[in-house]
């Protein structure tokens, strides 16, 4: 690894988006297979069906709690060393997770889950190694070349929950030993990643404002509040889907192939949506996402057949991605580099306190919200609608700033 220029053509960092969109296609497929089973493996060890989604919450929680520490590592000893550090705890807490479900043990499960979230944080990390090494031109193509690797990940991850889930005589315990693999297997991608490690700062080198400091910069809180709402409304429903869908009197099949489009639908814009930001602007894409999000819970609150279901999660899918990857870009823009792990670490720490939250609120409201499965798929997206308001609110006193405040 050199620590030469970066070249005027971006050789560099094109080479580092093509690793880290292959990491995001193998090391990626285990989110949408936990994702789809983790629910369903949670309600089946759960003494009250409350608390089924709470694997899932774990694992957001895990990734909150870890996103600080993970920007400190990748600060000091470069993204590398950060990426195996996440596969490592992916596996770990596959094996775990694996564990508890061959012992029948709920917490064993939830500790799993828990250490899986350092996987995820990490994997959050891949957008903002994509624009390290990239000019200002390419970064947003560069962030959104990446987030489209999870294209593949949408497609292999609920096939192979499809193959595993009942392979084994413990049901979901194959798929836990699969994810196992994929980290294993994933993690190798890394060796060919070239990102130079941050230099040591000097005594006398700048420090940078303060966390406080950096939220008080108008476009940095409109990011955060933007990706923070993106993602945990994405998580709010996502989570709820297949517990939603078998409730409803479909399949785990039927489940797997939803949660299937939804992922498909999160990552196919992303082959556009940088250049629909150099475009128009980080702001349109934004607010563009939060009205696709509002379309999404009212094709959901319109009924529970299985095409409302398709519909309404391709469309999350798809605000999604135009919300979060144009938060993302917005932050990517707005700092100084010795300042980029106090941001960026700062930024995952509330985006995944919100998903955090929202994953928690999901299974209460799905599974204790009037008794149905209808009844609670209604109270999810009903749930959407304050957090719409706000980040719409958030873009509009944005846009209404004098341009050089």
């Amino acid at each position: 690894m050199t620590d030469t220029a970066l070249p005027q053509d971006d050789s560099r960092a094109r080479r580092n988006v093509a690793v880290l969109v292959g990491a995001q296609a193998v090391l990626g497929a285990q989110m949408p297979m936990i994702f789809v089973v983790g629910g369903l493996a949670g309600q089946s060890l759960a003494s009250n069906p409350c608390f089924a989604t709470l694997p899932i919450s774990l694992i957001v929680l895990g990734s909150m709690l870890s996103a600080t520490p993970m920007a400190h590592v990748m600060q000091r000893f470069g993204r590398r060393t950060g990426f195996f550090l996440g596969a490592l705890f992916g596996a770990v807490g596959a094996a775990v997770g694996a564990w508890g479900l061959y012992t029948a043990s709920f917490p064993v499960f939830l500790l799993g889950s828990f250490l899986t979230g350092t996987y995820m944080s990490a994997q959050g990390f891949y957008r903002f190694a994509a624009a390290d090494t990239a000019s200002d031109a390419f970064r947003p193509k560069a962030i959104s070349y990446v987030m489209a690797g999870g294209l593949l990940s949408a497609i292999v991850g609920p096939q192979l929950v499809k193959l595993t889930s009942m392979s084994m005589v413990i049901p979901f315990l194959g798929t836990y030993l699969a994810v196992i693999a994929v980290n294993l297997v994933g993690a190798l991608l890394f060796l060919l990643l070239d990102i130079p490690r941050p230099p040591v700062p000097a005594h006398d080198a700048p420090r940078g404002r303060s966390r406080l400091e950096l939220l008080k910069t108008p476009r940095i809180a409109v990011a955060v509040i933007c990706a923070t709402v993106a993602y945990s409304l994405m998580n709010l429903v996502m989570t709820s889907t297949p517990l939603a869908v078998v409730g409803c009197g479909f399949t785990p099949s039927h489940a797997a192939d939803i949660v299937s489009a939804h992922v498909l639908a999160m990552y196919i814009p992303s082959f556009f949506t940088g250049h629909l930001i150099a475009r128009f602007g980080v702001e349109r894409i934004v607010t563009t996402g939060l009205v696709i999000l509002a379309g999404a819970g009212a094709v959901a609150l319109s009924g529970v057949t299985i095409d409302r279901f398709y519909a309404a999660l391709i469309l999350l899918g798809l605000g999604w991605n135009f919300g979060f990857i144009g938060a993302t870009a917005m932050l990517a823009g707005e700092h100084e580099p010795h300042e980029r792990g106090r941001v960026q670490g700062m930024n995952d720490l509330i985006v995944f306190g919100g998903v955090t939250f929202a994953s928690l609120a999901s299974g209460g409201l799905m599974n204790c919200s009037g008794g149905t499965a209808e009844a609670g798929w209604t109270a999810v997206n009903v749930a959407m609608v304050p957090f719409l308001t706000l980040a719409g609110g958030a873009l509009i006193w944005l846009a209404m700033r004098p341009r050089a405040a």
